[in-house]
Formats: structure tokens, C-alpha cells, sequence
């Protein structure tokens, strides 16, 4: 009894507010509707985007505007990754392309429970340009030829998110060298089984992984003879495996600036050669090796950038997402095809309120203030149950324009439509927290609890608006291999 006296209580108490949002709603629509071009928008989000082709509800199904004939190319001609980069570097030239932010200091500062975490001060991002990054990725390949790769012979990687990733798998799409990569979050025993499967004499990783991840692997890969770490920190050959050669990144450019390196002649891939050998995370087993060519790649690009309309050199791209994830490869890969540059994070700098971020300084989202970037809908899922039990600390009022405003814009988007009032007087911050500027989002989706596109939508400016609403009341992966592919690399099939 005394439960339904407090519902028709909190009813009558929120009438005036649910009265104020109808009015509101009722006043400004027709004129918000036409203004804003509402009606074509939720035409065109509601418009028959695939059907079935054998006629049958379980499908499969295809995309409408390509339900003849599957899109391939989205660039004519170009139909290999090291076209695209060439196409790009052509058209932007000194345009910025890749930037990565300096680390001027790392403190460690102790938690209340006496936990020690380190935290990082942050500079501006510093860019390669298109020019630039063409001249590195040119002197790599040299350099990597001249120490024995060979085209059409596998070349690992074994490394973080961050620019050298991308100039790495470059200079090897420009020369033909298969690349093999690995999620840094592997263990021993899967990077030892990878490597000795993809059968790789050449490995480039991060001296952070070399010293604590790799040190004990390398005397189990026989096959294994050089590691090139991508850091300008020093590392001590001393205790490695007989028979394996660590060199720098820098000293492997040196080596390709040299004229009889430098000069040799480039075997060029053909669309049908392996572009990427793409190992999954492990998590239901043994990682499995899947098996990429340049057409596979070229043609789930194209499909990618039809869904970004006006990609282009007015944007700017977040990555934090694992490069060895083929979303985050090929969204990179089609951001540098277009013009819109490149600024590296990770998950613990990604905000103002990261992990490694130190109090009061800025996180990467607010520093290059993206308008495009990556998600996964388990990341969201995640982060939003994790946030949601904060609401139960909110004093009633908070708990309630929150319930509030989440609901309308939900209620909102479902019908294809906006909440700018919402967005003005609740999710201001959450703009800022991004950056200010995020308009796109490239999402790899299956199903999960509740609609993903909608928790995506929602959830990315909601629940961070809840974190500082909490923050203020308590003082405080789904596209793995989806590009047609093989799987179990051998020694034939590298060939």
C-alpha cells in the first residue's frame, strides 16, 4: 500500500514536468520539422536498406542499392591497400595524416586503498603528413627488405594501437609482405602458437612487449630471427634467445635510406595475394588465424565508406580500438584513404576521466576533438551496466531528470527524430567530454542485450552524461573475421 501511495505521490509531483516536455514537444515541432529536414532524415533511416535474395525470411541478405552485383571497389583502379595509399598520398600530400600525442611526465600517484597507479601529462599530438608518412613507410619496407624479408614470406605484428602500427602494415602492403598480427593482450603460449603456425622470421612489437611478454617466447619460435621494436626507448640485447637479431625502428630507416637498399626493386601485390593473416583473441580457445587477401579487404572498405557519407579531410578519427581488430584496421585504413587524419589513444587516455589521465589534465578526446570513431556495443553494454547502478546514488531529483531525459531522447530516436533540448540542457557535457565535435560513429554489431544501434546511439552521450551526474552526487567484439576470409594459414596457402 505504502508503495503505490509513493507512485501517485512521485505522478503527481512530476505531472508539470511531463506537462512542460508535451508542450514543448507540440510547440516546436512543425517548425523544428521542416527546419531541420527531420522528414527526410527518418525517411531515409527507415528506407528498405537490405533484402533477402532467396526470398526466404532467414535470408541471406544484401544491400538493396547493390542487390545485383556486390560493390567491390570503391576507388576504380584501385583494387589493393597499397593503391589506396598511394591515391592518398597523391591527393594530400602535406595534409596532417597520423598524430600521437608526447608524454612529457609520469608520476604514480596512491590510491586511498594504497594501490599505486601511474599517470600520465600529456602534450598536444604531433602529425606525420601524408608526405611524411609515405617517406617512413618507404624506408621501412627498404629496411625490413634488406634484412631478409621476402614478398609473399609472412612478417608478424605483435603491438599497441599507435601510428608505427599503421606505417608497418603500409610498408608491407606496398611490398607484398602477408602480415600477421596478434592482439596485445595475448598470452605466451597463443603468441608462441601463432608465430610458429605463420612460420615468420621477421616480428615487430613495442619494447614494453618485447621485455615482458616476449622474452620468454622467443626460444620457443626456431623460425623467428629478427625483432624490431618501434619505441625510441633503449633496450638491452642481453638475455634474448641465440640466433634472434633486436634492432630499433630507427635503425631499420637508417638501414632503407641507404642507396643500395633504397633503390631495389618492389614486388607489387595483385588483389587475389594474402594481405593480412588476423588472429582472433583466444577467448573461446586456441587463436585461430584467418586468412585475408587485398580483395577482400578492398571490397568490405567499400561497403564501409558507403556507410559514412562525406568522409573526408575535414574530419578527424579517434583510435584507441585494438588495430589487430579488422574494424579498427579497416576504419584507419579508409580514414587515410580519405583525407581524415588520424589521432592515436587508448582506452586508459581516451577521457578526462581515464585511468592514466592525471586530475585535471586533458584526455585525448577533449586535446583532438574528434568527429568520427569506432565502438563496439559490448564496450557500451559494458560501461553502461557498470554506470547505471550509480543512478541509485543520485538524490531524487538527479535520478529523475536523468530517468527523464533518457527516456525522451530514447523515445525520440526510435521514431527516427532528435532531442535538441535535451542535448542543450542534459548532454551538453557529453559533447565536451568527446571533444565537442563527434558526429560519427563506426560500430561493429551483433545482437546483445537491448537494440546495440540504440544503446550506441543512446548510450555513448547517455551514459557518460550519467558519469559526471555520479561523479557530482557520490564526491566521486562482433566483427573479428566478418570479411570473407580463410582460416588455419599454411605454408601453401602463404604462397
Amino acid at each position: 500500500m505504502g508503495l503505490q501511495v509513493d507512485s501517485v505521490l512521485q505522478s503527481i509531483l512530476l505531472f508539470p514536468i511531463h506537462l512542460v516536455v508535451w508542450l514543448y514537444s507540440a510547440l516546436s515541432f512543425l517548425p523544428w520539422y521542416y527546419m531541420t529536414s527531420a522528414g527526410e532524415r527518418k525517411a531515409l533511416s527507415t528506407r528498405v536498406k537490405a533484402r533477402s535474395t532467396s526470398g526466404l525470411a532467414e535470408g541471406p541478405y544484401r544491400c538493396v542499392d547493390q542487390f545485383e552485383c556486390l560493390a567491390k571497389e570503391d576507388l576504380p583502379g584501385k583494387d589493393t591497400l597499397d593503391k589506396l595509399f598511394d591515391y592518398a598520398v597523391e591527393r594530400f600530400g602535406e595534409a596532417d595524416c597520423l598524430g600521437t600525442r608526447e608524454i612529457l611526465s609520469e608520476e604514480n600517484e596512491i590510491q586511498p586503498t594504497g594501490k599505486v597507479f601511474k599517470k600520465l601529462i600529456l602534450g598536444g599530438y604531433r602529425w606525420l603528413s601524408y608526405n611524411e608518412m609515405d617517406r617512413v613507410v618507404s624506408q621501412f619496407g627498404s629496411g625490413l627488405a634488406a634484412l631478409g624479408q621476402q614478398p609473399k614470406s609472412t612478417i608478424a605484428i605483435f603491438c599497441e594501437t599507435r601510428a608505427e602500427w599503421m606505417i608497418t602494415a603500409q610498408a608491407c602492403f606496398r611490398r607484398n609482405f602477408p602480415l600477421v598480427t596478434f592482439y596485445a593482450t595475448l598470452g605466451e603460449e597463443a603468441i608462441a602458437f601463432g608465430l610458429n603456425e605463420t612460420g615468420v622470421t621477421h616480428l615487430v612489437t613495442s619494447s614494453e612487449l618485447l621485455e615482458t611478454r616476449l622474452k620468454n617466447v622467443l626460444p620457443l619460435t626456431p623460425k623467428l630471427k629478427h625483432v624490431i621494436f618501434v619505441d625510441q626507448k633503449k633496450v638491452s640485447t642481453e638475455g634474448y634467445a641465440a640466433g634472434i637479431s633486436i634492432h630499433s625502428m630507427e635503425a631499420v630507416l637508417e638501414l632503407g635510406t641507404l642507396p643500395e637498399n633504397e633503390g631495389k626493386a618492389i614486388v607489387k601485390p595483385k588483389p587475389s595475394d594474402l594481405a593480412v593473416v588476423m588472429y582472433t583473441s583466444g577467448s573461446t580457445g586456441r587463436p585461430k588465424g584467418v586468412m585475408i587477401v587485398h580483395r577482400n579487404l578492398i571490397a568490405g572498405m567499400t561497403g564501409q565508406c558507403e556507410r559514412i557519407p562525406g568522409l573526408g579531410p575535414n574530419d578527424t578519427y579517434i583510435a584507441y580500438l585494438p588495430l589487430a581488430h579488422v574494424l579498427e584496421m579497416t576504419a584507419e585504413i579508409s580514414c587515410v584513404t580519405y583525407g581524415c587524419r588520424i589521432g592515436y589513444s587508448s582506452p586508459q587516455t581516451l577521457s578526462d576521466q581515464s585511468t592514466k589521465i592525471k586530475r585535471g589534465s586533458k584526455g585525448d578526446s577533449s586535446v583532438l576533438r574528434p568527429t568520427v570513431m569506432a565502438a563496439v556495443p559490448e564496450i557500451m553494454d559494458r560501461i553502461s551496466k557498470n554506470v547505471m547502478s550509480k543512478v541509485q546514488e543520485m538524490n531524487f531529483i538527479q535520478k529523475t531528470l536523468f530517468t527523464l531525459g533518457y527516456k525522451y531522447k530514447l523515445g525520440q530516436i526510435k521514431n527516427g527524430y532528435d532531442a535538441p533540448i535535451c542535448n542543450a540542457l542534459l548532454f551538453r557535457k557529453v559533447k565536451k567530454l568527446l571533444g565537442g565535435r563527434w558526429v560519427r560513429a563506426m560500430a561493429s554489431l551483433r545482437p546483445v542485450e537491448q537494440a546495440p544501434s540504440q544503446r550506441l546511439r543512446t548510450s555513448a552521450l547517455v551514459v557518460w552524461e550519467l558519469l559526471l551526474f555520479a561523479a557530482r552526487s557520490s564526491s566521486g567484439t562482433g566483427l573479428k573475421a566478418a570479411t570473407p576470409a580463410k582460416t588455419n594459414p599454411t605454408q601453401e596457402g602463404r604462397s
